[in-house]
This record gives structure tokens, sequence and C-alpha cells, in this order.
């Protein structure tokens, strides 16, 4: 007999698949509708609206927004450097502190409790306080001369950042199941070839998500090193609006601050779904 590799569809497959078509098309339709529905409904209130004019000239100026671009434009690399030194920071802090309380030895009994007591605080402890208190803290000590306000504010967020990611990665490393633990022993490793090789690369894979939700929320929060006095997006702006007395330039770091999140969030959201398919199908995550 000759190898088929082709099959007829049947009837009733085709009919499926025509239902499967016209539910979708009618589902775009009515996501289209109703998402204008609710544009025109937002724009007709706004209009209508007795304070609208004067809102449109504090917030929305294209005079100043132009005016403004290009100085929180400059503010915001120095948003793009802190983030970028606080990632780093964080991950080695975040990483070293969730494995120091994984740890059994009594010998690490001290560490422990301070990592576990470092974890409480901080967790506890607001954004804006923590840069208050090593932004002004530090430089009363009087123990290292001039430091800049952008290390100070970079020093708190990873401080107070490291704290929650410590706790998220020990969630995820706990959360393998013990069989594959004991499974990396019997061929063998090491407690640190466990942990590296097999503990770690698998609770990573499980907290993404989280781990990336982290991160967008501490893209806006390097944001707060402005009440340190640092010239990054948001005080830039303020500066704008102190000689302008518009708020637009608020309005301006807002869109910047946007358009740094929304690749991260949408990756977020794309990992989420191609995790939560690979577990619905039973696939290797």
């Amino acid at each position: 007999m000759p190898n088929r590799t082709n099959y007829d569809v049947s009837s009733v497959e085709r009919e499926r698949e025509e239902y499967r078509k016209q539910e979708r098309t009618r589902s775009v339709v009515t996501s289209i509708s109703s998402s204008l529905a609710l544009v025109a409904l937002v724009v007709v209130t706004l209009h209508f609206s007795p304070g609208w004019p004067r809102v449109k000239e504090s917030f929305f100026s294209a005079e100043y927004f132009a005016q403004a671009w290009p100085q929180v434009v400059e503010g915001l690399w120095l948003n793009i450097r802190v983030l970028g030194v606080a990632l780093v920071g964080v991950a080695i802090l975040g990483m070293s502190l969730a494995l120091v309380r994984m740890t059994t030895s009594a010998v690490m009994f001290p560490l422990r409790v301070l990592a576990r007591f470092y974890t409480t605080i901080m967790r506890g402890i607001p954004m804006i306080v923590v840069l208050y208190l090593i932004g002004f803290g530090i430089p009363g000590l009087k123990l290292f001369g001039r430091i800049d306000k952008a290390v100070l504010g970079t020093i708190a967020v990873v401080m107070s950042y490291s704290a929650y990611i410590a706790e998220v990665l020990r969630a995820g490393f706990e959360d393998v199941h013990p069989s594959q633990r004991a499974s990396a022993r019997s061929l063998g490793l090491t407690t640190g070839q466990t942990m590296w090789y097999v503990i770690i690369p698998q609770g990573i894979r499980k907290i993404a998500p989280a781990l990336m939700n982290d991160f967008i929320s501490m893209q806006k929060d390097v944001g707060l090193i402005s009440t340190l006095g640092a010239v990054d997006a948001v005080r830039a702006a303020q500066i704008v609006v102190a000689k302008t007395y518009n708020f637009t330039p608020y309005v301006v770091a807002s869109i910047l601050f946007i358009l740094m999140s929304v690749p991260f969030i949408l990756l977020n959201d794309w990992y989420s779904e191609r995790l939560r398919k690979r577990e619905q199908t039973g696939g290797m995550v």
C-alpha cells in the first residue's frame, strides 16, 4: 500500500473549523466595537467637562511638551544607568540572601538569622524611607567624603529590592520537587552542583514571571532617586515645571517610563502564557 501522509478532512471537522473561524471573527469584531465605544465615551466625557480646556492646557500642551522633551530624555539616561547597575546588584545580593536562607549547615546559622532579619526589615520599610535613610544618613556620617546622589540612590534601590527578590528566589527553589535533589545526589552530584545545575535552573523558570514583574516595578521606582536631588527624568521634569508653571513635563516623563516598561510587560505576558500552555499540555517547563 502507498504510504499516505495526508488525510481527507471529514465534513464534521470542516463544520467545526468553520464554526471556530466564525467565533474568532465574532470575538474580534466584538472586541474592536467595545474598545471604540469606550474610547468614544471617554472622548465625549472629556469634551463636555467644564474644566477640560484648562486641564488640557496644563497637562497636554504641545508647546511645553516640545520644550521639556530634550531635558527629560537626558535625565532618563541617568535612570537607565541606575537601573542597569541596580539590576546587577539586586541579582547578586538577592541570590546570595536566598541561598543563605536555604542552607541547613550549623556553621551558617548566624548568617541565616541575619539574612532573615534583613529580608523581614527591608520588606517592611517603604522605598522612599530607605532612600532618605541611605541618601542623607550615609553622607551624615562623613566617612567617605562627597558621594554622588545617584550612587546613594542606587544603593537604596539595591538594598530594598534585593529583599523582595531573595524571597521570590527562595520560594522558587523550594518549590522544586525534593525528588529532583535526591536524584541529583544519587548520580554523584555534590550539594553545590545539585543547587547550581538542577535546583536553580528549574526554580528560575518557575518564578520568571514574578521576577519580571519585580523588574518592571524597579524600573518605575528608580525615578524616586529624584527625591535625593539626582537630576533624572522626574527631577528634570520638576525643574521645567518650576520654570513654566505647567505640568506637561510630568506627562513627558510618564510617557518615557511607559515606553521603557512596555517591552518587558509584553515579554512577561508572552512568557507567562507560554508557561501556562506548557504546564497544561504536560510538557517540560
